[in-house]
């Protein structure tokens, strides 16, 4: 696959979607900001310290970025969608500390990831602190509406990540069990900011509706385009190793493609090393299989179709420069190059 799902199209030097969509939310973004950090100060140091390790990591804000973006398409704005986004961003950061232990993970964002920094227990402890912090700021709003959408969203990504650890080395994960754990891990969560910031602008109806299937075909193509990522990307632009999926035996949608279809000594090859036995040059060898049955391509088109359903989502959406930022992001989370 090279360096990536493939660069952008654009003219050199020019932002991409969602430095766009940060310049056209700069002053909201700013009190996001504001906000998280001070949501996140405790007089117990290690909590600041381990949270600002990760959240002023480097990462993009996409989730905050779509609750503002939505209020902002619907006329809404203001201390309600910025508090939401802050909260959608703490969830966030908590599920990505809590991954990181589950997952054994030694990198994060491009740096040392804080498990192995501070150790499992503080990650998961602090990760829980945020979670915390994330509902103070839902019930800050005083709306009910919107503290069950994240609430419900924050349920269903501990019921994926259970789901995916209950698939852990499991050969036999089918496409459809997969997708229904990137469904609930991934894809609840972009829904759940794009629905929280149409109901916040007041328009809980069928535009909190619409926004709600964009920001799920969205989830969906962003988590389909890290699974190709993991078996053709670069560390150093991908913020985490290659191959980390591999080396955790987990099935996702390039495994499935190639396992489906090689014959039967592949087969016995999947089911070995996602089973737990890897070599050194086993991943190599899935690389091969993979180019061989065009499996990265496969995936990636499969995101190219949910990234497409994200966009017509936005159709029945007020015309403005909000809703042509989100159109945007679909092909950028496509594009990436980590």
């Amino acid at each position: 696959m090279g360096t990536a799902a493939g660069q952008a199209e654009q003219a050199p030097g020019a932002p991409h979607a969602v430095d766009r969509l940060a310049a056209l939310l700069a002053e909201d973004l700013a009190a996001v900001d504001a906000l998280i950090h001070q949501h996140m100060t405790s007089p117990v140091g290690v909590i600041p310290n381990l949270a600002t390790h990760l959240i002023d990591a480097g990462g993009k804000r996409i989730r905050p970025l779509i609750t503002l973006a939505a209020a902002r398409l619907l006329g809404g704005g203001g201390d309600g969608p910025r508090k939401l986004a802050a909260a959608v961003e703490f969830i966030h950061s908590a599920t990505l500390l809590h991954d990181d232990v589950v997952d054994v993970s030694s990198m994060r964002r491009g740096k040392k990831s804080a498990n192995v920094v501070w150790g499992n227990s503080a990650s998961v402890l602090v990760g829980d602190f945020l979670f915390a912090r994330s509902f103070n700021l839902m019930v800050e709003t005083g709306d009910i509406q919107v503290l069950d959408i994240l609430a419900r969203a924050a349920s269903v990504i501990a019921e994926g990540e259970v789901m995916q650890l209950a698939a852990a080395n499991d050969a036999e994960t089918s496409r459809e069990r997969y997708m229904a754990i990137v469904a609930a891990k991934t894809a609840a969560l972009f829904a759940a900011a794009a629905r929280s910031g149409a109901v916040a602008a007041g328009r809980p109806g069928e535009e909190a509706a619409a926004l709600d299937v964009y920001g799920r075909e969205l989830g969906l193509a962003f988590q389909l385009v890290d699974d190709a990522l993991d078996y053709g990307g670069l560390t150093a632009t991908m913020g985490k190793n290659v191959g980390d999926d591999f080396r955790e035996g987990k099935v996702t949608l390039p495994v499935v493609f190639a396992r489906d279809a090689g014959d039967e000594a592949e087969r016995v090859f999947w089911r070995r090393v996602m089973g737990g036995e890897r070599t050194d040059d086993d991943f190599h060898r899935a690389l091969s299989l993979m180019k061989r049955h065009n499996a990265i391509g496969l995936t990636l088109e499969a995101a190219r179709e949910h990234a497409a359903q994200a966009k017509a989502a936005l159709k029945s959406l007020p015309a403005n420069a909000y809703r042509e930022a989100l159109a945007d992001l679909p092909d950028f989370v496509v594009d990436r190059a980590y």
